[in-house]
């Protein structure tokens, strides 16, 4: 679909905070500036050199007990954007974005909230309640035991659903506190430890069991909606290659989909969107079995860490989109009008020692060189010169690859990431080429388990020592580029990823 900027100087806001940070920041504040509109970032002390903070047209410190506390202090965000003028926030993903009480707090304040209405993300941010609401509006939901239903039957009820069970907090998301139940005899003793989990995670012990599906695949459609009646999806995401539930890889079109089956799940997706009336981006979530069935899993009422994957292959800077339906400007468009083409596929560098059970890593940042190319996108909000700490999440830049279709893209994938040069701090990027060239990711078979399944992906092979020793005779007596001196010893990018200068 052709995108055309849209006129903002009649919009209700001519500025637009970021309530967030790293990467998410960065791409949030490249599109408010593109539109002509200011662009402001809260920070705290330990982001002040980073690349979200040098790009905005204004910097805001705030302060807390963690660096993580300061992002979810919602007040003195909003006190922020008061004060610098702000007329809407965008909250990125995580830390505030799905929090129902902020986004109330800055529509209270007057300012526009740049995501969905309160009380879509409170009914879609209890799992209990949007499973609920889904079911009722006719859409598929696996077979499960809810704990609120009847808590003195929930074991019993639980039982009957039938091994392998995944119990779940009702409060939950990010994969913390599920547990895989194969084995009916210790059902009551995984239930109360899930309950302590989900308690301990989000503050929350309700649970709810569902039926656990075997190596399923995990398939996400993005949404669309402007809260006016009109909603669009915008295509699937294949998001199975995950490490503790936890999403490395995404790509799009998703290889398990036949032209049938992808428009019976996207439509679905949007199916569930209108049934809410649908403000803003948003991805509904399913899982997929290997028989072609679908359930709902979850909605995520925000923007996804693996959006740009579905920006490369529409054309559609989803971002623009949010910032246009919280102006109050219908979408536009129907569902005719958004086209696919290609094949985009998204890996999360995260600073990490997958050999050592995905630990994460910390360091600084003694050289980097981000891969270029055709069909080359590199979201980060990291700089060189700068430092990996343990105050936040590990994911330090997203690499994302566009191509004609899947086995272009997974070329240039490995072509990509054979180039990406970060050294002083540990990263995954000779794991995710060691992933790319396994012959099932090739052949786009994969599940959820499939990590686990193939744990010598993760380990590390040793690098030889004659590699070693002309690595270091070449980088001691070389005045070039880091880069070249890699490209000049052998086996040195596949070893890259396990390199601390």
């Amino acid at each position: 679909m052709t995108q055309t900027l849209p006129d903002t100087s009649k919009w209700p806001f001519q500025s637009v905070l970021v309530a967030n940070r790293g990467e998410i920041a960065v791409r949030v504040l490249r599109t408010v500036q593109k539109l002509g509109l200011k662009g402001i970032v809260v920070y705290h002390a330990a982001d002040r050199g980073t690349a979200a903070v040098k790009m905005a047209d204004q910097a805001i410190e705030i302060t807390g007990s963690t660096p993580v506390a300061s992002y979810l202090d919602g007040a003195q965000i909003i006190a922020a954007a008061k004060a610098s003028g702000a007329g809407a926030i965008h909250p990125g993903y995580g830390f505030l974005s799905e929090n129902k009480g902020f986004c109330a707090a800055v529509e209270a304040a007057g300012i526009r909230f740049i995501g969905p209405t309160p009380e879509q993300i409170d009914l879609m941010g209890d799992k209990v309640r949007a499973r609920n609401f889904v079911e009722k509006a006719g859409f598929p939901v696996a077979p499960s035991a809810i704990e609120d239903d009847d808590p003195k039957t929930f074991v019993e009820r639980s039982r009957k659903v039938g091994a392998p069970l995944l119990i779940k907090p009702s409060a939950g998301g990010g994969g913390k506190g599920m547990r895989i139940v194969r084995d009916l005899a210790i059902l009551e003793q995984e239930i109360e430890r899930g309950r302590s989990e989900g308690q301990r995670y989000f503050g929350d012990g309700r649970l709810y069991c569902e039926r656990y599906i075997e190596n399923p695949r995990h398939i996400e459609v993005q949404v669309l909606g402007d809260g006016q009646g009109s909603v669009v999806h915008v295509f699937e995401r294949e998001c199975s290659v995950q490490r503790r539930f936890q999403k490395i890889v995404e790509e799009t079109p998703s290889p398990a989909l036949d032209p049938a089956l992808r428009e019976k799940i996207c439509e679905t997706a949007a199916g569930i969107a209108r049934s809410l009336n649908y403000r803003n981006a948003g991805t509904v979530e399913f899982i997929f079995g290997q028989g072609g069935e679908f359930y709902f899993l979850e909605m995520n009422t925000r923007l996804q860490v693996e959006h740009p994957v579905t920006e490369e292959i529409t054309g559609i800077d989803l971002v623009l989109q949010q910032l246009r339906v919280a102006a109050g400007e219908k979408l536009g468009y129907g569902q005719a009008d958004v086209k696919s083409s290609g094949h985009s596929i998204e890996f999360r560098i995260y600073a990490e020692d997958a050999a050592r059970g995905y630990t994460p890593t910390t360091g600084p940042i003694l050289v980097l060189h981000p891969p270029q190319g055709e069909g080359v996108r590199w979201d980060s909000g990291v700089l060189q010169g700068g430092e990996v700490t343990s105050a936040f999440d590990p994911m330090i830049a997203k690499l994302i690859i566009r191509g004609n279709d899947r086995n272009d893209a997974i070329a240039r994938a490995d072509k990509a990431l054979r180039e990406t040069v970060l050294l002083g701090c540990k990263t995954n990027t000779a794991f995710l080429r060691r992933l790319l060239q396994h012959p099932a990711f090739i052949a786009g078979d994969v599940h959820t388990g499939f990590l686990d399944a193939n744990p010598q992906i993760a380990a590390e092979p040793e690098m030889p020592a004659e590699t070693l020793q002309a690595l270091l005779g070449a980088a001691a007596l070389s005045t070039r580029p880091m880069r070249d001196v890699a490209d000049a010893v052998p086996d040195m990018h596949a070893a890259m990823g396990g390199w601390r200068n």
